[in-house]
């Protein structure tokens, strides 16, 4: 039996989730070719994804190619309910529910896996550490699984270093196609897009911090640049520290930047990015946002404890007014601003994400009994066919190696 909010509100999920299908062509063009041998008949798919409309598109394909799916969300503030009571509706098992206490939360993912997949899709680790720390029987059936974020890849590889995993795991966020394109593009525009619509002010002339410059950092140092702000970088390593500085952007330390940045945003993966030292010198007015999976780069815990008061200053926003009269305002709880705050990415760079899921759920099982529990890189052919798919969406030719050009190459 599924838990969600209201069946009620399917009408309105079902409308989102019919907008985001056109824009998603490389999933449309697997899911033709593969509907006629529907290869995940008699298998079961166990979802847990920030759900909202593009999820639920991925849940309906493998529906719809045989899979029975359960779904739940990855993030408390990310479910969309209406959402959840479309796919409820179109016959999934659905658990999930936005604003979902952390008891309640777990539950959700616990029931989910009650659903004895086996197959699983896991944003962020938290199906994987319930599978091998609150509930190892339900991993028994489990043939492996595919991680769609860098938190969770990392996640995984402590455990394979510790010889912990009980599956293989696909590392869709090592793919080519995930990292350069989602953590880039994806990240750097939808949370630019939860800013500007939950704050409404204005992104050029600021000085913007970025915390953190892999891909992630990348795409959000480029399109605030692209907006006209002053854009400053923190890293921890010296390799990326270079590379931003060579890519135009200023580069400093944490405590430096926090003197002066007008927005923050967290994108590192680890926790007290932003803690009690900073707050002592932000500015009055500053904003500070996290686009990292989870809610621990920005301290709130020492910023509580600094506040003499807080208020919801607006809609998913916190303003922490402090005893020397400053206001520094948190943009949704520190959780993933692009989509406990916004949308999320654009339907157009899920459809890449989520096809390398669906190719990535489709490896698992032709390799069943062959792969070792361990932490696996998508095949390149299979990345390669969802950018081919996409230019192909587009209408765009490129050239292809002669048998000469392929053996001078390769040999």
């Amino acid at each position: 039996m599924s838990i969600i909010r209201d069946i009620n509100l399917a009408p309105v999920g079902h409308q989102k989730i019919e907008w985001v299908k056109k824009y998603m062509p490389v999933l449309n063009y697997l899911k033709n070719e593969l509907k006629e041998k529907k290869p995940f008949v008699g298998k079961k798919i166990t979802m847990s994804i920030h759900l909202e409309a593009k999820t639920a598109y991925l849940a309906l394909v493998l529906k719809e190619l045989g899979a029975e799916v359960a779904v739940t969300g990855s993030n408390p503030l990310s479910t969309q309910d209406e959402i959840a009571a479309a796919l409820v509706d179109q016959g999934l098992e659905v658990y999930a529910w936005h604003g979902a206490t952390a008891e309640e939360y777990e539950e959700h993912l616990i029931k989910a896996l009650e659903f004895k997949p086996d197959i699983i899709i896991d944003d962020g680790g938290d199906l994987v550490h319930i599978l091998h720390n609150v509930r190892p029987e339900l991993a028994e059936k489990v043939i492996g699984g595919a991680e769609e974020t860098t938190t969770g890849v990392h996640r995984l590889r402590i455990l394979e270093k510790n010889n912990a995993l009980k599956f293989p795991m696909i590392a869709v966020n090592d793919a080519f196609t995930k990292h350069m394109f989602d953590n880039r593009y994806g990240t750097g525009e939808s949370s630019l897009t939860a800013l500007m619509a939950n704050t409404n002010l204005l992104i050029a002339g600021k000085n913007f911090v970025v915390a953190g410059y892999g891909w992630c950092g990348k795409g959000v140092a480029q399109k605030a640049r692209g907006l006209g702000a002053r854009v400053i970088v923190t890293e921890v390593n010296p390799v990326r520290a270079l590379e931003a500085y060579m890519d135009g952007f200023e580069v400093t330390d944490s405590l430096t930047a926090a003197k002066i940045g007008d927005i923050f945003v967290t994108v590192t993966g680890c926790k007290d990015v932003f803690r009690a030292k900073h707050f002592a010198v932000m500015k009055d007015g500053a904003i500070l946002a996290n686009a990292g999976h989870f809610n621990v780069e920005i301290n709130l815990d020492e910023l509580q404890e600094m506040a003499v008061a807080v208020s919801e200053v607006r809609p998913n926003i916190k303003g922490y007014l402090l005893a020397d009269g400053r206001q520094l305002n948190v943009i949704a709880e520190g959780r993933l601003v692009n989509l406990a705050a916004g949308q999320g990415h654009p339907a157009e760079i899920m459809d890449l994400s989520f096809s390398l899921q669906l190719l990535s759920a489709l490896y698992l099982l032709e390799k069943q009994g062959v792969l070792s529990p361990k932490v696996y890189n998508l095949p390149q052919e299979l990345d390669e066919k969802v950018a081919y798919y996409k230019l192909k969406s587009l209408n765009i030719e490129i050239d292809s190696l002669t048998a000469d050009q392929r053996a001078y190459l390769f040999g």
